[in-house]
């Protein structure tokens, strides 16, 4: 209970605080969730993305994550379609749907609740952490996946439904983000050291503003957004999200053969909620905005529930 407490308390809440606030603020001032959206896609996201790049020790053992990732990515999407043909979504409707289960919340619950799990008991030993940066490492791998493949697939997926191949690949090419992965690894991995310059205090700013902005903007779309918790297909992308999608991961993680502190992580960040940023692309791109900021909305506040339950799971099954 206490830990569950404590997940509400330090993860949930805050979140619906500031997307209250988008809320509250939209509805008195009438809020442009499009120049929203485009603060976060060409400032904060890839911001964000260059940050966690730079400064992320990537192994060679991390490879296998990456490729657990990739995997997980190809069936979620294959199992999106499956669910689409059988309800006879329209592309646009499919298009929403395959978003809200491939991408998930690892970056605005993911970082904060490994930390949590991984920086407390019972694995705190003689008042160190000594599994924290291992978690984390597998953490920030798997939440600058998501980013990268959110921020490609994602916006090709949601510009598909108004656009032909063409103009969702250009689409694609206008977003600052892909082009801040070859810029961040260059500098990484031919050691130019940027963090002394006067430009690193700025990246720090701009990632620490990422999750703020992201959530108030959701709130700004929710404003506009019919609500119906009977909706079925948004229901329906929410058992996908919080229930396949965790069993799913489970099932990889055996395949692969991940242990420990490597296999909790993948499993929690595999059953948070669906990502907020999928809200915000379907608004970038006009696909179905209503049902996408729905499902974000209902898989996070169901998630108070399936998490803590997915964490008592992963410490059974995965002992450290």
């Amino acid at each position: 209970m206490s830990v569950f407490l404590y997940i509400l308390g330090n993860n949930i809440i805050p979140i619906f605080v500031l997307i209250g606030l988008g809320f509250a603020i939209s509805k008195k001032f009438a809020l442009s969730v499009f120049t929203l959206s485009k603060l976060n896609f060409y400032i904060f996201v890839p911001g964000f993305i260059f940050y966690n790049l730079y400064t992320t020790n990537l192994s060679y053992g991390m490879l296998m994550i990456l490729l657990f990732c990739i995997v997980n990515l190809i069936i979620n999407d294959l199992i999106a379609r499956v669910i689409s043909k059988i309800r006879k979504y329209d592309l646009s409707q499919e298009n929403a749907f395959k978003n809200s289960i491939m991408f998930n919340n690892t970056g605005n619950i993911g970082v904060s609740l490994v930390t949590l799990i991984f920086g407390s008991a019972p694995f705190v030993i003689d008042g160190k952490t000594p599994y924290l940066g291992q978690a984390l490492t597998v953490q920030i791998m798997i939440l600058v996946f998501m980013n990268v493949t959110m921020n490609t697939i994602g916006f090709y997926n949601a510009g598909r439904a108004n656009m032909n191949i063409k103009d969702s690949m250009h689409q694609i090419f206008t977003m600052p983000s892909i082009y801040v992965i070859p810029i961040a690894l260059l500098l990484k991995y031919t050691r130019i050291d940027i963090t002394t310059t006067p430009l690193w205090p700025a990246i720090e700013y701009i990632k620490g503003g990422l999750v703020p902005i992201a959530l108030i903007t959701l709130g700004a779309q929710l404003s506009k957004t019919k609500f119906d918790f009977r909706d079925s297909n948004v229901n329906m992308a929410v058992f996908t999200r919080l229930i396949i999608g965790p069993v799913l991961a489970l099932i990889l993680i055996h395949v692969f053969r991940f242990r420990g502190v490597i296999a909790q992580t993948a499993f929690i960040s595999y059953s948070v909620p669906t990502a907020v940023n999928t809200a915000l692309i379907a608004v970038e791109c006009g696909n179905d905005q209503d049902f996408a900021s729905q499902e974000v909305m209902a898989s996070t506040i169901y998630s108070a529930v399936t998490l803590t339950s997915a964490i008592y799971i992963a410490r059974i099954l995965f002992p450290v």
